[in-house]
């Protein structure tokens, strides 16, 4: 790693408030697709309309990242509920706006707190050992994820007839062009044509002809049509993982700290996560509620076979304009994702080997940064036009393999957020941590219970998931009495830091910072976790290995 990069911008050389970055090109004016945002700035904003236009010069990070996760797998996934199970399945996306809120709400912290990029801090603040386990993993189930949104383009374009040897490609070479213009404003712009083409499943909602009052029912009151069956909660669990997956975690804070925001300007993108979440799962239910009403009462009810036959099935019960809507939506989900999962291995790329990693420089300037997004797209796109390649296959365990890296992803963010000499006094109250806590419990649960079904197709997934369900509170109780026991003072001293302090506090260069010293406990805990994911990956390759013969 190039050490020489800690202090590209000592304090002495930087605005006030404005963190010790990598990189120079991530220190200036915030340069938003819908609006500027001087470096002086304060960050005081009198007025709606103020508030209003500042909102829209920062908004980006947190909704790309949010409508990037309503990729390929994605609309596959929720078109498979609806077609499945109907509405009743609803009520789990509601319970994801608060785990997605919540997760991402620390990224946006670390980003504009710190300057320095997801994998970078892991690698500074738990060494190498725990960088390569974390980022590797990442590198790898990045990958596979960005062959699952090349896979849905030519699902998609292959609607209209287009061959995948000409789709594929056509497609990799408009995600490389737009990514490589050397304007992050530029590139932000794009996304956002993506954004408005994801609401798209609006229209193709209202052709399908909803009952409001029935979805709203399955929205708020939990239940399961046929029952709690062992493919039902798999279809739970698979909803889960599409929703919230590892990759946004290094996505939003680098693309936080590329487009320059600040810790002054943090309530704002808490307010641009926050509507992203809402528009992610707004779109997630309506495709549920797409199929679940284009097919309900029909032959192709409980029939599900891919994403690009759900667009043949609309097409002949609601007629070709709705086959093409949802084509167009697959298309779109497709390649909004394919961008953000590969930009996100960029970022993590540049933070591992220290090299340059923004968007504001040209392909020649970061070479690294834009060749490896390069080789990313190409590689994944090669895969995809393989002839024979188990396509099927490799979506499935991509989904599986999620399941298993994302308590780790979660368990890594936690422990950042709650570094002192990282964070200060943006550290987590204690109110987050047990919030955390819980969505770390369950996240741990779900990854069991979708490793154990890969792994073994006959287990009881329902008496699986009540028994772990057990476990699990007996645990939050446990650990609940120990908390009230041993309940340190120290979150009174953040609570007691000024608004204005809070407002320019940033953190120290790294190469200042001693790195944290782990008790017996945490790292006999972090140890079994890890110990846990070789094996559950080890499995799992096995098992991809024998689905494959």
């Amino acid at each position: 790693m190039a050490d020489d990069l800690r202090t590209l911008a000592p304090a002495s050389q930087r605005p006030e408030g404005v963190p010790p970055v990598l990189d120079e090109a991530h220190i200036g004016d915030i340069r938003g697709a819908l609006g500027t945002i001087r470096v002086h700035e304060t960050g005081e904003r009198h007025g709606w309309r103020s508030r209003a236009m500042a909102l829209l010069a920062i908004m980006g990070p947190g909704l790309i990242v949010m409508v990037g996760d309503n990729d390929a797998g994605g609309v596959s996934t929720y078109a498979q509920a609806g077609q499945t199970y109907g509405t009743s399945l609803l009520w789990v996306l509601l319970l994801l706006i608060p785990v997605l809120i919540v997760n991402q709400e620390m990224v946006i912290r670390l980003g504009a707190v710190t300057g320095v990029g997801h994998a970078r801090l892991i690698f500074e603040r738990f060494g190498k050992f725990w960088g390569a386990f974390s980022v590797g993993d990442l590198f790898l189930l990045n990958f596979l994820t960005i062959v699952t949104e090349f896979i849905g383009v030519s699902l998609a374009l292959g609607y209209f007839g287009v061959s995948k040897y000409l789709a594929v490609p056509i497609a990799a070479a408009t995600l490389v062009a737009i990514t490589s213009t050397g304007s992050f404003r530029s590139w932000e712009r794009f996304m956002y044509v993506f954004v408005i083409a994801n609401f798209l499943v609006i229209p193709l909602l209202v052709l399908a002809h909803p009952n409001v009052a029935d979805a709203a029912r399955h929205t708020f009151s939990p239940s399961i049509t046929g029952g709690a069956s062992s493919a039902a909660v798999l279809l739970i669990i698979a909803i889960v993982g599409t929703t919230v997956a590892p990759w946004q975690l290094f996505f939003q804070q680098s693309n936080i700290i590329d487009k320059r925001i600040t810790p002054r300007w943090i309530n704002y993108e808490r307010a641009d996560t926050v509507i992203g979440a809402f528009v992610v799962v707004i779109g997630a239910g309506a495709l549920v509620a797409v199929t679940a009403f284009a097919f309900g009462g029909t032959s192709d009810f409980g029939h599900f076979s891919d994403a690009g036959t759900v667009a043949t099935q609309l097409g002949h019960r609601l007629g070709l304009t709705a086959g093409t809507f949802f084509a167009i939506v697959l298309l779109n989900a497709s390649l909004i994702g394919a961008a953000a999962v590969t930009l996100a291995t960029s970022y993590a790329f540049g933070d591992v080997f220290g090299a340059k990693h923004s968007l504001n420089r040209g392909p020649l300037d970061a070479k690294l940064f834009y060749g490896s997004f390069a080789l990313m797209v190409a590689a994944a796109a090669g895969v995809v036009l393989i002839p024979g390649a188990p396509l099927g296959l490799i979506t499935t365990s991509v989904q599986a393999l999620a399941g298993v890296l994302l308590p780790s992803a979660t368990v890594f963010l936690l422990l950042l957020c709650n570094d002192r000499d990282v964070l200060g006094p943006w550290c987590n109250p204690a109110w987050l941590n047990a919030i955390a806590t819980v969505i770390i419990g369950v996240l741990v649960e779900l990854s069991l219970i979708l490793m154990a079904s890969t792994m073994f197709p006959s287990v009881n997934v329902t008496h699986l998931f009540l028994y772990l369900s057990l476990v699990l509170v007996v645990t939050f109780v446990g650990i609940a009495a120990y908390a009230v026991r041993t309940r340190p003072g120290a979150t009174v001293e953040v609570t007691r830091v000024s608004k204005e302090r809070r407002s320019t506090w940033t953190m120290p260069p790294l190469a200042l910072l001693e790195r944290p010293i782990w008790s017996p406990g945490r790292k006999a805990g972090m140890l079994l976790l890890r110990g846990y994911l070789v094996v559950a990956v080890l499995l799992l390759i096995v098992k991809t290995i024998q689905l494959g013969h």
